[in-house]
């Protein structure tokens, strides 16, 4: 048995360019993300689904731009100063006057000022709903970079980042036998690693396949 499973150990993510694996569902996201200086008008959305490596890709962008990272809802009580900025979640915000209000501050002293701005969610732009029109012309005139769904070899690296993250090195076996079961999305190798990291640390049980296939008959029967 791995040490490590029985060390309650922190989820370390790794967030740099070397750990991005490319592939061709994200390629053209990657390269859009690099030639930020280049954007049009000088934003950029980055869109996908959820787990699909927004929050991954925007750290790699922050660090090759310089930029701050913000959440949606903390641009609220932003203090204006020039630079480069990435808003995640954009989408959380909608129906928050005052959220959409500094959003909309944001985005047009940064720009006034000559930085660059990723705005991030699942959805394009122009179905945010945003209710401030102000806003939301702004929103819908950002050209967009979408994150696809995943092929098997982004899906096979993905689950090998996620167990690296937990210091976790599962059976051999594993990974393989999980892509041949699994529900294929971003979303699903997130919780089926947490979970079987939650069981393996639960019962000091080895992770692989019996034990993921004990999990996945668990959520079919609930389901």
């Amino acid at each position: 048995m791995s040490e490590q499973l029985n060390l309650d150990l922190p989820v370390r993510s790794a967030t740099g360019r070397e750990d991005f694996f490319l592939s061709p569902g994200n390629a053209l996201a990657v390269a859009e993300i690099d030639r930020w200086r280049d954007w049009q008008a000088g934003k950029l959305a980055l869109i996908g689904p959820e787990g699909s490596g927004k929050t991954h890709l925007t750290h790699v962008w922050a660090s090759d731009a310089g930029a701050e990272i913000l959440s949606a809802r903390e641009v609220v009580g932003w203090q204006p100063k020039p630079g480069n900025f990435a808003i995640e979640d954009v989408p959380e915000i909608v129906g928050d006057a005052e959220a959409e209000r500094a959003l909309f501050h944001l985005h047009n002293f940064v720009l006034a000022e000559g930085g660059r701005l990723l705005v991030s969610g699942i959805e394009p732009p122009a179905l945010w709903q945003i209710e401030l029109p102000d806003l939301a012309s702004r929103m819908r005139g950002t050209p967009s970079a979408r994150l696809e769904p995943p092929d098997d070899p982004l899906l096979q690296a993905l689950l090998y980042k996620l167990f690296n993250d937990r210091q976790i090195t599962p059976q051999p076996s594993l990974v393989p036998w999980l892509l041949k079961r699994m529900d294929r999305s971003f979303a699903e190798a997130g919780r089926i690693v947490a979970a079987l990291d939650s069981r393996a640390l639960a019962t000091g049980r080895p992770i692989g396949p019996k034990l993921a296939a004990e999990l996945l008959e668990e959520d079919t029967d609930r389901g």
